[in-house]
């Protein structure tokens, strides 16, 4: 360690003795520049009196300072003011990405986890058909007033939306979530996006029910 630090300072010293012996010529030819004009002040502000030197000297202050602050503080001032705005605008810029992250995991995972939750993309497979099936052994083939197929939506991302609106007639509230239950246990993910319940006028324990099930399939 000592010897990085003697080699550092040796170094060190050798590049201030260039910069010096560079520098020198032209300090030498600024001096020789300014000795006349500094001679003439001198002696000038020798035959002043009292009062006026301590003017000019008050005069002289007042000029440094002005100085000073003109060409040393107010540019370190304005320097650190810039600093601090390219860091906020850095500190709000990696904010931005950390968001923009967060929200590309997050869709990320939904998209996954859609994926898994998706039905075969074969033609073999039925929305209909599945459906049909499930409701008939659930609430009885004589309950469902009719099973209509839509047309499929393309979705974002690939998938594509299978649909089919039913109608149930004269069921049980016990029979109903018989049904419901028999499309969460389906081994294929199907699901109820939209339920409208209605009681029947002529028995009150009776209702009539119109529904959506719905699958998704990954198109390709």
């Amino acid at each position: 360690m000592s010897a990085i630090v003697e080699t550092v300072e040796r170094y060190g010293d050798q590049a201030f003795a260039a910069i010096r012996r560079l520098a020198l010529p032209y300090v030498h030819r600024a001096r020789r520049a300014i000795n006349p004009w500094y001679v003439q002040a001198r002696s000038r502000y020798d035959k002043l009196e009292n009062r006026e030197r301590i003017l000019v000297n008050i005069a002289a202050a007042v000029f440094s300072v002005f100085l000073l602050y003109n060409l040393v503080y107010s540019p370190i001032v304005d320097w650190q003011e810039s600093l601090r705005n390219t860091v906020e605008t850095r500190r709000r810029q990696m904010s931005e990405i950390h968001r923009l992250v967060d929200r590309f995991m997050r869709r990320k995972a939904d998209l996954t986890q859609a994926e898994r939750n998706t039905v075969p993309a074969d033609k073999s497979f039925s929305l209909f058909s599945v459906v049909e099936k499930s409701f008939t052994q659930s609430v009885g083939r004589e309950k469902i007033g009719s099973i209509t197929p839509n047309t499929d939506r393309n979705l974002s991302d690939g998938f594509i939306q299978h649909s089919v609106d039913l109608k149930l007639q004269n069921i049980s509230l016990g029979q109903l979530v018989d049904a419901l239950y028999g499309v969460k246990t389906l081994p294929v993910p199907v699901a109820v996006s939209d339920i409208r319940i209605k009681r029947r006028n002529e028995d009150k324990h009776s209702y009539d029910v119109d529904l959506t099930c719905v699958a998704l399939a990954k198109n390709g």
